[in-house]
């Protein structure tokens, strides 16, 4: 006979039963949030112009298996580009070219875009360097490859679309932030990395310069 008392104790063990199944079917690639430190650089023009480049507030979502293989990858990321002039140069104002460089089994920490990072060879006067403004990405050993935040669309002088990869900032100060940007990567069988980049273009009434700021490497799984 089915009482008050042994129905409440079928109750309790279908509700066990229920809760040991969902944490048996819970996924074991659980996203991991990464806190990163940013970073800063200081430099001084040849005109006394001096540029202060911060990367603040900058974080990493990881999904280290998406589609549940070990050759795809994902990442949400997030940060803050901060830029101070001060000096001869002071309300020149400029460009800010926030993106992320991405590696396949290959050292991108060094202190520029080194490492086989196709696109990026050379910041420092070339900001249209050949890297894409979009984060799904294919890599396979030994290959890098950078992209851009900013993919501003507005019309040419002719009418036509064209694509904006910087932000223009007046005066003495300007900044970019990007919430859960995408970097999707797929093919990568070893380990894969990614960092930040901001690189900042000032032109003064005497000297064009460019500054670039590299933020630490991350690992993507």
């Amino acid at each position: 006979m089915l009482n008050r008392k042994n129905l409440a104790r079928t109750s309790f063990g279908a509700v066990a039963t229920l809760a040991i199944g969902l944490l048996a079917t819970a996924p074991a690639d659980a996203d991991t949030f990464v806190p990163l430190p940013g970073g800063e650089v200081v430099k001084t023009l040849s005109d006394g112009t001096v540029v202060t480049v911060r990367l603040v507030g900058e974080s990493a979502d990881i999904n280290p298996s998406l589609g549940s293989t070990p050759v795809h990858r994902n990442a949400w990321v997030s940060g803050t580009a901060q830029v101070e002039l001060a000096g001869t140069g002071a309300e020149a104002g400029g460009l800010i070219i926030p993106g992320y460089t991405v590696g396949c089994q290959v050292n991108i920490a060094g202190g520029g875009a080194g490492g086989g990072v196709e696109g990026a060879s050379d910041w420092e006067g070339n900001a249209s360097v050949g890297a894409s403004t979009s984060g799904e990405l294919s890599l396979g050993p030994g290959q890098a490859k950078s992209f851009y935040i900013l993919d501003r669309e507005k019309a040419d002088d002719f009418g036509n679309e064209s694509h904006k990869v910087y932000n223009v900032f007046s005066g003495g100060s300007g900044s970019v932030a990007w919430a859960d940007q995408t970097i999707g990567l797929t093919g990568c069988g070893g380990y894969a990395q990614a960092r930040a980049f901001v690189s900042v273009e000032i032109v003064t009434d005497s000297v064009t310069s460019w500054v670039t700021l590299w933020g630490q490497p991350f690992s993507l799984g």
